[in-house]
């Protein structure tokens, strides 16, 4: 259970929980709903890079809201981005943004691997327009190929505030290969 430290942060958590998308992701069966930073222990989550260390006011403000769809198929995650994870003023770092698309694309694909676990071997990132700190992000992937140990994802960024009458537009977009290493087998 997620507690918000101050009212910015409630505010932030509600239009999340309750904006349209997530509404009709929580709606449908094949996706899964869940928030995995809650679940790190304190210890882990001190050396966590999106659950830590890029995590709080001013960055990323609250825990990222996300759903799996069945067998590693597709991943949509929520989350709000303030100012102070920026490369230039008012605009978020694209370090940011590939972390966030590395992380993403990672959690769609590894269920769709045989032992739900692997690295990222290559990350191929394109950044389209910028990406204004200060506003809603949803981060859409889905699993492209599996191979064996290899599963390969695609993605993207968009604002999660398009206006009426406006179609979706990236605002960066990414695909990545994993692999599941050897050792990753458990008897």
């Amino acid at each position: 259970m997620y507690e918000a430290p101050d009212e910015f942060s409630r505010e932030v958590d509600k239009h999340i929980r309750e904006c349209a998308l997530a509404r009709e992701l929580r709606a449908n069966p094949d996706f899964t709903e869940s928030r995995p930073h809650l679940k790190l222990p304190k210890e882990v989550l001190a050396h966590n890079l999106t659950g830590g260390t890029l995590s709080g006011p001013g960055m990323i403000v609250v825990p990222p809201y996300i759903w799996n769809e069945k067998d590693g198929k597709s991943m949509t995650c929520i989350f709000y981005v303030g100012n102070d994870v920026s490369g230039h003023p008012g605009i978020v770092h694209g370090g940011f943004l590939a972390t966030m698309l590395d992380e993403g694309l990672a959690r769609c694909a590894f269920p769709a691997m045989p032992n739900k676990v692997g690295v990222t071997a290559n990350l191929t990132i394109n950044y389209k327009r910028p990406t204004m700190a200060g506003q809603f992000l949803v981060l859409k992937a889905k699993t492209t190929k599996t191979e064996g140990r290899k599963a390969w994802a695609e993605g993207y960024i968009a604002s999660l505030e398009v206006p009426e009458g406006e179609e979706e537009e990236s605002l960066v977009e990414a695909s990545a290969l994993f692999i599941e290493p050897k050792y990753a087998k458990v008897n």
